[in-house]
């Protein structure tokens, strides 16, 4: 059976944003939108425009390597701004013939994981088990409803299996680069934790014990020490990239914030603290690992709500729209630069849909 009650809840979404959603269903936008709104309108149409003009015969939508991974993030961006496979147009076909790809049985072991055939590793594999935990109940058909649902468990299996693993102390409830690794780092295992939420909204079989053992973790990548009542020690703090470390970063901050966000731990000391970091170290372009640090930096101001929403808005959109390129996607640099333009041209579509909320991972 699928979750009703989250298909209930997209659809409310759905109707609650549906004077905003409609310029990119291909209708004429509302006189009430504001100039700079239908500014970021234009260019995400033009961003999917571009993600669907990179899909392969095969339904990958790739302009390399990671083709499975690359595909998954495109799924997500498409689903974003409430795109759906079940359209009957040329975003809804083309997002449910990647749905497609990304379910063939080469894409994912005997042992569920999807980060061996592509070469993505656990980050891929995190990827794609949240891409398809966020599709369950959102199939074309109801075959292709029953494939998502059965891969996207076989997923989360091997998400709490490489949790089980023998970690030292500073690394229990992480993740890292491969199913058996014995270490973790903050990186990999947002996109592992965020992929258990989002299936435990499903009522997919995730013990409560796996995501307390990961918020656990997240707490230890705290860049400050955590007195007696867990709160840092130090006011200016955030997330690094291991425990232990006391290196700031804007990337992990962001991600660090919005996994413990989307766990609800809202009122924490540290998300607060993460927060009012980000506030002062705002997106600016040739920040290491901009487009993936932008991504969760957009999603976790925006849980703010308030001015802090619309202003985090406002700079994520005057940093990402310059550098559009004529084609309507992004291109990467630095860090980045080898991920390709599917990858930015996603995350950027994920960064400026914020207030879409059709994913339900971020429905606060």
């Amino acid at each position: 059976m699928f979750p009703i009650s989250k298909i209930l809840c997209r659809w409310l979404s759905s109707l609650c944003v549906l004077a905003l959603t409609l310029p990119l269903m291909g209708q004429d936008a509302l006189p009430t939108s504001k100039p700079e709104f239908e500014e970021t309108k234009k260019s995400i149409n033009r961003a999917l425009k571009f993600l669907v003009s990179q899909q392969k015969e095969s339904g990958a939508i790739t302009l390399g390597q990671h083709d499975t991974a690359m595909t998954a993030l495109s799924i997500m961006a498409m689903a974003s701004v409430g795109v759906t496979p079940s359209q009957d147009d040329e975003r809804g076909r083309a997002m449910s013939k990647a749905i497609d790809f990304v379910l063939e049985e080469k894409r994912q072991n005997k042992e569920g994981y999807f980060g061996e055939a592509d070469g993505s590793r656990m980050y891929g594999h995190g990827i794609i088990t949240l891409m398809l935990s966020e599709m369950v109940g959102m199939g074309r058909t109801p075959e292709q409803d029953a494939r998502i649902h059965d891969a996207c468990q076989k997923g989360i299996d091997l998400i709490l299996k490489a949790q089980r693993r023998s970690k030292s102390g500073s690394n229990r409830g992480g993740w890292r680069y491969t199913p058996d690794a014995s270490d973790a780092d903050l990186s990999v295992s947002v996109w592992q934790l965020m992929a258990l939420r989002s299936a435990k909204t499903d009522g997919l079989d995730v013990p409560p014990g796996a995501i307390e053992q990961a918020i656990i973790y997240l707490k230890r990548s705290c860049t400050s020490p955590l007195d007696g009542e867990g709160k840092p020690v130090r006011q200016d703090s955030g997330f690094a990239y291991t425990p232990g470390s006391g290196d700031i970063q804007y990337a992990m901050t962001a991600a660090g914030a919005l996994a413990m966000q989307v766990c609800g731990q809202y009122e924490s000391p540290l998300v607060r603290n993460a927060i009012e970091w980000l506030k002062k170290h705002p997106p600016k372009w040739g920040t290491r690992y901009f487009f993936y640090g932008t991504y969760y930096y957009a999603q976790a101001l925006h849980q703010q709500g308030g001015e802090t929403a619309d202003e985090a808005e406002r700079l994520v959109r005057d940093v990402l729209l310059p550098k559009q390129n004529e084609d309507g996607g992004w291109t990467p640099e630095g860090e980045e630069g080898g991920a390709g333009r599917v990858y930015a041209t996603s995350m950027a579509i994920l960064s400026l849909s914020v207030r879409f909320h059709y994913l339900p991972i971020y429905q606060r």
